[in-house]
């Protein structure tokens, strides 16, 4: 019966137990009050249910969470072709806005701000639901909504640290504002898998952007930078990850004006990048791979194909996934908002070999955490199995000894 009561929900039991939460909010979205978001040791949004919930709603979480089931991309039955590692696509290309502030703010050439811009500016939406710096808290993160180029600009660069863009869903869709939606991969496939059960959702959210996730680190990453630069993680007035350039500084301040700055490549490779979530090391879709349109840094590749940190003017990777995408995509190319040029698909494995090889490893890491007897999210239609088969075998072997060890030690 769909008006029973439960609590707890066997749904967010099971997410817990694997240890699957994204922190993408939907749940407490769509079950206000009952559900909350939280700030959990050692620093990631994980959800608390406060009341119990009807076995309808557990339906919908269980249904839509991207810890339990993540979309496919054999759903997004526009694409004309589909990579193992990088998606389903129409188009590969490099490009940046036009606009050299809009490229400047950006992470990476301000494809995803120009883009939302030319949203509000066509009529397309009335405001662009995005994550920016909490006030109250610099190193985090607070959902808003902006309504004008200023506010888009002045919220522009990526944010290493949890966020829950979806825990309003259920009074956006009350409400019907067109709204652009700007979120990781996991908080859109969420959303199309909502749709498929609401279909509010595809009109309230007329175009759904992405960007290529590493993953999600936790509070105390960004604590870490905070005092390898020598100041004080309490006294933090202002906090931005990168942006103002490619890929652009980390830089703080305290509230005594003192101010530190770290290049990317020691913010994320030294500190953030070790303190990501468990669900994110088994991310079958970090690329955004079910977005309208997804973005990514297009790194400058030395002879080896690695990136490159040096600052440079910004160019973004642009995945063209769906039809309305594509149309878009044009409409902001006629109106000189953007630019881009035609990229190989073959270029995408230099310029992002870290997600390429994350991709070719997680059924290892997910085989071994079924062997601790954990549950891991269905994944159907995201060509795990191909991208398996292109990694050597003794690597595999590796990343499932490597998983179980961690397993054993207490360290996921």
């Amino acid at each position: 019966m769909n008006d029973q009561l439960l609590f707890p929900s066997p749904a967010l039991e099971r997410v817990e137990k694997g240890k699957l939460c994204s922190g993408c909010g939907l749940c407490a979205g769509i079950a206000p009050g009952a559900i909350v978001m939280t700030n959990e040791e050692p620093g990631y949004a994980r959800p608390r249910q406060l009341a119990p919930v009807t076995r309808a709603i557990d339906q919908t979480i269980a249904e839509t969470c991207p810890g339990l089931t993540v979309f496919g991309w054999d759903r997004m039955i526009d694409a004309a072709q589909t990579h193992e590692s990088w998606g389903p696509y129409l188009e590969c290309l490099t490009g940046h806005a036009i606009d050299p502030a809009v490229r400047h703010a950006g992470s990476s050439g301000g494809m995803i701000s120009a883009l939302a811009i030319h949203a509000l500016e066509s009529g397309l939406a009335a405001q662009v639901l995005h994550v920016v710096g909490d006030r109250d808290f610099p190193t985090g993160n607070r959902t808003v909504l902006s309504r004008n180029r200023a506010e888009v600009l002045a919220r522009a660069g990526s944010r290493y640290a949890p966020s829950s863009p979806l825990i309003d869903i259920d009074r956006l869709l009350d409400a019907g504002t067109p709204t652009v939606f700007i979120g990781k991969p996991c908080d859109v496939s969420a959303l199309r898998s909502l749709a498929v059960r609401d279909p509010r959702v595809d009109q309230v959210f007329p175009l759904k952007l992405s960007f290529f996730c590493g993953g999600i680190p936790s509070h105390a990453g960004a604590a870490r930078i905070v005092e390898a630069m020598g100041l004080v993680p309490n006294e933090i007035t202002d906090f931005r990850y990168r942006g103002n350039g490619w890929p652009g500084l980390t830089v703080a301040r305290e509230r005594s004006g003192r101010t530190g700055e770290m290049r990317y490549e020691d913010s994320w490779g030294r500190y953030l990048s070790s303190q990501v979530q468990f669900r994110c090391k088994i991310c079958p879709d970090p690329v955004g791979g079910v977005a309208d349109i997804a973005c990514a840094d297009a790194w400058y590749g030395g002879e080896s194909g690695y990136p490159q940190f040096d600052e440079a003017d910004g160019r973004s990777l642009v995945m063209v996934r769906s039809a309305i995408g594509q149309a878009f995509l044009a409409e902001a190319l006629r109106a000189g908002k953007v630019s881009t040029e035609p990229l190989a698909i073959a270029e995408v494995d230099l310029m992002q070999p870290a997600q390429a090889r994350r991709k070719r490893r997680i059924a290892a890491r997910m085989a071994a955490w079924r062997a601790a007897l954990r549950p891991v999210p269905e994944m159907k239609g995201l060509l795990v199995a191909t991208a398996t088969r292109k990694e050597r075998p003794h690597l595999l072997l590796k990343e499932f000894l490597g998983t179980i060890r961690r397993v054993l030690q207490g360290r996921i």
